[in-house]
């Protein structure tokens, strides 16, 4: 168990200029950003037991984490290839 926050810019290392093009300009992605920081922060704070939560909670938070990891990779993908 990690008690390190993971953001993109750890999840997609060689990608923080394409990371930062996209959320300057899309939407989407800044909505998708926000929402992947606001369920890991949630996830850092149960790992590293500043808040209380069932197993339950914990594994959706981390399966919505992954979720949202695969879009983001699927749009850093597209930004590639155009």
């Amino acid at each position: 168990m990690s008690h390190v926050a993971h953001d993109l810019h750890a999840e997609f290392p060689n990608d923080g200029d394409i990371l930062h093009d996209l959320k300057m300009s899309d939407q989407h992605f800044r909505t998708v950003s926000d929402r992947y920081h606001d369920i890991n922060k949630e996830i850092h704070r149960i790992e590293a037991e500043l808040e209380a939560a069932s197993d339950d909670r914990s594994e959706e938070l981390k399966k919505q984490r992954l979720l949202i990891l695969d879009e983001v990779a699927a749009m850093i993908s597209k930004a590639k290839a155009a």
